[in-house]
């Protein structure tokens, strides 16, 4: 497949840390509990997903699954999900624990950004941390529109504006700026070499609006009371406890 440069990068960036993420997915697929972001803060808390009975028989595709925790926690609820991911060796690890826990469901090796599936099949889109950030939003965005029936709901997680302007790239966020506004549109890391898409929310918007979707909401996410600091090097919990370091968006595709 001729990828785009940055979904090579970005593809060879997570084949070569697959190995770091093996166990903190076992950690999510044997939860009984959906949770977001770096501080798994429940569902119960942040509320996106609405009534989580009202998930059975709905279309889901995951965008980026990553291990794709995400969609076992659907295929949980009786959803029908399906996994797509740009990396194999994200995938290997899926296939791993649908074979371990005994949850099956499609996993398919594509790019976000060029879904090979019919268009209109879909009820929700979700990407935690994959498309979200690793894509490139004028691409995945229009896909998730294609994809999703008229009335579907797109749902992502990404960083937070602030957490992306004062982003170290050597450290953990710091109390300061470190980088303009514009420059956060797309970023390039060293270690492993990565692109990552950040969008300021205003351009967002009228990407989203542009796309045929209205936005239901947009949640700032801060840890819960009982947090501990994670074992992502880029955040701490003091800094997530003055801003948020991650937003939800929820947007639903229009009928025409």
């Amino acid at each position: 497949m001729n990828y785009p440069e940055h979904v090579n990068i970005n593809r060879d960036a997570w084949t070569q840390s697959s190995a770091n993420w093996v166990e903190p997915g076992r950690s999510s697929w044997i939860s009984p509990t959906i949770t977001w972001g770096i501080w798994e803060v429940p569902e119960s808390e942040i509320g996106v997903l609405g009534e989580l009975g009202k998930l059975k028989d709905l279309d889901v595709i995951e965008l980026g699954c990553g291990t794709a925790y995400f969609s076992a926690w659907f295929a949980k609820l009786g959803a029908k999900p399906v996994g797509i991911d740009v990396t194999e060796a994200q995938l290997s690890t899926a296939r791993a624990f649908q074979n371990e826990y005994g949850i099956e469901f499609p996993l398919i090796e594509a790019s976000a950004e060029d879904v090979p599936l019919p268009g209109e099949s879909f009820d929700l889109a979700i990407s935690e941390y994959g498309a979200s950030i690793w894509c490139d939003p004028e691409k995945w965005i229009a896909e998730a529109s294609r994809l999703l029936r008229p009335g579907g709901v797109l749902i992502f997680l990404r960083n937070s504006t602030i957490g992306s302007l004062t982003a170290q790239a050597d450290g953990p966020s710091k109390d300061v700026l470190v980088r303009d506004y514009h420059s956060i549109e797309r970023m390039e890391w060293d270690n492993p070499p990565s692109v990552e898409f950040q969008i300021p929310p205003g351009k967002l918007i009228r990407l989203l609006i542009r796309n045929g979707f209205e936005i239901e909401d947009l949640i700032e996410v801060f840890p819960p009371a009982n947090a501990v600091e994670n074992r992502h090097e880029y955040i701490t919990l003091e800094w997530s406890k003055k801003w948020p370091s991650e937003e939800i968006w929820r947007v639903r595709k229009q009928i025409k």
